[in-house]
């Protein structure tokens, strides 16, 4: 037993998002690899989870995917210990990640200040891009951008917060920016402010929306979490799908304080992430509820 030592574990997999099979096994393993970032850890060891048609599909690909997320797993300073597979008529991969944390450090979800800024450290709207993928309706430069984001690691800002006042952290998945904003505010004695202008978007995501391209998730994370928004009139319908969209290896959302905001900012953009934003503030009053400005 150690004090100063604990153990993280996680476990993420999905059917592919892409067409690529290598770049599927990087987003897939990317995505599983951010939780433990999310926490402030850090990853030691990943094990592959894979279920593959063997009798539909050729060994090629799923020699790709598994190429892919084992980069991933070297490029974030894990090792690879094995992993498990099954055959199955439906493609699905993923990780299974232990990392190591100081147990005084974990970063959870809940505990931001009234005061604090909150940070975004991707731009939204990998939902509706994958669905567009989808329908054939994206086009290559779309494709390429949204894999270089969903294949982003968030291993050096999230090494590196541990060295700032980090009141509240949490990555941005399935549940959308607004679901993942309101678990931050649930329960707790404040709510948040959000800059609609601040807050980045992947280019063709406004248009794809426009054109009602967006996924199931998108309507069931809306039902669930509109009671957390004091005025979602004052959000064009477009862009409230795209605050719901379900992100895929989305990016972190921050609580810092105000004077460290900035440089958190830069130390995000300086590891790759440009679109790196301030995007909102915690307030005192209304608690428990987001609160929308232009």
């Amino acid at each position: 037993m150690r004090d100063d030592l604990a153990i993280i574990q996680t476990l993420d997999f999905f059917t592919p998002i892409v067409d690529e099979p290598y770049a599927f096994g990087q987003i897939a393993a990317t995505n599983a690899l951010s939780d433990i970032y999310a926490m402030g850890g850090v990853p030691l060891t990943a094990m592959n989870i894979i279920c593959f048609p063997i009798k539909q599909m050729d060994v090629s690909v799923l020699n790709e995917i598994l190429r892919g997320g084992l980069d991933k797993i070297k490029e974030a300073g894990a090792f690879l210990v094995g992993g498990h597979s099954v055959e199955d008529e439906e493609l699905k991969y993923g990780l299974s990640v232990t990392g190591k944390i100081h147990p005084d450090r974990i970063f959870t979800n809940l505990g931001a200040r009234a005061g604090d800024r909150l940070i975004l450290t991707k731009p939204i709207g990998t939902g509706i891009i994958n669905t567009a993928i989808k329908g054939n309706l994206a086009d290559r430069q779309v494709i390429d951008t949204i894999i270089s984001i969903m294949t982003t690691l968030n291993r050096l800002p999230g090494e590196a917060l541990r060295d700032y006042d980090v009141s509240a952290c949490t990555d941005v998945t399935g549940f959308g920016l607004l679901g993942h904003a309101c678990e931050m505010i649930e329960d707790s004695p404040v709510g948040l402010r959000l800059s609609l202008k601040d807050i980045p978007v992947i280019e063709q995501v406004r248009e794809l929306a426009g054109m009602g391209i967006v996924p199931g998730g998108t309507h069931r994370n809306k039902e669930f979490r509109i009671d957390c928004l004091a005025n979602p009139k004052s959000v064009g319908p477009v862009l409230l799908d795209i605050l719901f969209d379900p992100q895929t290896s989305g990016g972190l959302l921050v609580a810092v304080t105000p004077e460290q905001a900035d440089e958190v900012v830069s130390l995000f953009k300086g590891s790759g992430m440009d679109r790196t934003s301030v995007i909102g503030e915690f307030i005192s009053s209304p608690a428990g509820k987001i609160i929308f400005e232009d």
